[in-house]
């Protein structure tokens, strides 16, 4: 541990005592004290008592602009009184059915309404299990056992899919996985088109799937160009495109990155803003596709072969009756902009600050998605006039320098008075001018105690 890094947990423990008593409390039962692995933070995790809008405050008192937004669930910000009024109605009525009921229709519907891609919905309790079931019926349709997918995207703890996640391209994300589970997915280098086409080539595949915004939560962006071609490409050789938008769903546009971008894929699977900030996601596609999971499906061969799929809480009824209120006001168009412009608001302002400081990095991001990048500046990717970075910018390198500030940002910034998801802000409609300011001028006082500390490069 560096000098400086002792000095932010000395801080650390001076300024958060409750938190530090829940967390000790917390190992004694919590094998990693948090409950997901982006909430790890050392010396210990902040607990947070309440939150509104796009403000959050922790158990010691402490006010913060929020910017990790329930890990990108809150389009809307915290405890929005629509849908918070939904849930309320709903309550009284049953917190489980066990039944089918009208309002998952009506979530249904909304949702094939909303994305260009979907005829028929099948609704899953998180991301992970959206895309468990969008594999399952790529290889039930297509007859076909391989998949595909891009270094570095991430599509849940799903075994199949938690490889290439970092500097290794085929290398698990996690102990525990089979090798024989590992077998039956390709990972191919970030953006490269060549690489998919001699991959698919073999028409073995039965689907590529990918993050539409680009991998690691638009760390480094796919682009245009490279979803038509990857569209071109899949189609030619009868293999199922999935787009994953569990995060650009509803954020990059009503319609999600493929309404955005105008490139449809055969599947799509969505999540957190899906579900209003409730537990929930889905998987939407063609009616042919979809079609594997009803009733009396038969195979070409008019055999007998449908897809089965089971859930407790699949459509749970106080879930739909939050993402009801959330998704009808996504189709106004209003949550999707009032995001994005305080985005471009909240780049432009960190950007003035770190051009204004002696640090080396950048800002950049598409949409309500703002990442800070501090890094030597010969590793700095060119940021464009619309906050974009080029798709072709190497993402091991994106990776590194970021591992190597991120949880220094995130406490600097904390101490600061802002809650970042590690390096990154997920923007809401909740947020306004005034949190642009606060968080322009908590940056500014972030970056002097890192320098000071040695724990960033200058320029």
């Amino acid at each position: 541990m560096t000098t400086g890094s002792q000095a932010f947990f000395e801080e650390c423990n001076a300024r958060f005592p409750r938190s530090r008593q829940l967390a000790e409390r917390a190992a004694r039962v919590i094998p990693r004290l948090v409950t997901h692995d982006g909430r790890h933070m050392l010396p210990f995790p902040i607990y947070v008592e309440r939150a509104k809008g796009s403000r959050k405050w922790d158990v010691d008192g402490h006010e913060y602009v929020d910017y990790a937004g329930g890990h990108g669930a809150l389009l809307l910000g915290h405890s929005h009184p629509d849908i918070l009024a939904a849930i309320q109605q709903a309550l009284p009525l049953g917190t489980h059915l066990g039944s089918s009921h009208e309002r998952e229709i009506r979530w249904a519907e909304l949702i094939t309404q909303l994305v260009p891609s979907g005829e028929r919905v099948e609704f899953t309790m998180s991301g992970t299990e959206a895309v468990m079931m969008a594999v399952r019926i790529a290889r039930a349709f297509t007859g076909r056992d391989r998949l595909v997918k891009f270094q570095g995207h991430f599509h849940g703890w799903y075994d199949n899919v938690y490889v290439g996640l970092a500097d290794v391209i085929d290398a698990p994300a996690s102990a525990g996985i089979s090798p024989a589970i590992l077998g039956t997915a390709t990972v191919v280098p970030c953006n490269d088109i060549e690489a998919i086409r001699r991959t698919l080539a073999q028409r073995d595949v039965a689907a590529v799937i990918l993050e539409p915004g680009g991998a690691s939560a638009s760390t480094l962006p796919v682009g245009a160009r490279i979803l038509e071609q990857l569209r071109e490409e899949t189609r030619r050789t009868g293999t199922l495109l999935i787009f994953d938008e569990v995060i650009t769903g509803f954020r990059y546009s009503p319609g999600g990155a493929q309404q955005y971008y105008g490139v449809i894929p055969d599947l799509t699977t969505l999540g957190k803003i899906v579900g209003g900030g409730m537990p929930a996601a889905a998987v939407t596609g063609r009616a042919e596709i979809m079609a594997t999971l009803e009733y009396g499906h038969k195979n070409a061969a008019g055999q007998p072969s449908r897809v089965t799929h089971t859930g407790t809480y699949n459509a749970n009824p106080v879930t739909a009756a939050a993402a009801i209120a959330m998704l009808e006001r996504v189709a106004t168009g209003l949550p999707t902009e009032r995001a994005t412009a305080a985005s471009q608001s909240l780049r432009l302002a960190l950007s003035e600050v770190l051009a204004r400081s002696e640090a080396a990095g950048c800002i950049y991001g598409e949409r309500s998605i703002c990442h800070i990048h501090l890094a030597p500046q010969e590793r700095c990717p060119k940021v464009g006039e619309d906050g974009a970075i080029p798709p072709e910018f190497p993402l091991v390198t994106l990776l590194r320098d970021k591992a190597a500030v991120s949880a220094d940002l995130k406490r600097a910034m904390l101490l600061e008075g802002v809650d970042l998801l590690s390096d990154h802000a997920w923007v809401s409609a909740a947020h306004t001018s005034d949190d642009v300011e606060w968080t322009a001028q908590a940056f500014a006082r972030a970056l002097k105690r890192l320098l000071a500390a040695g724990l960033i490069p200058r320029r």
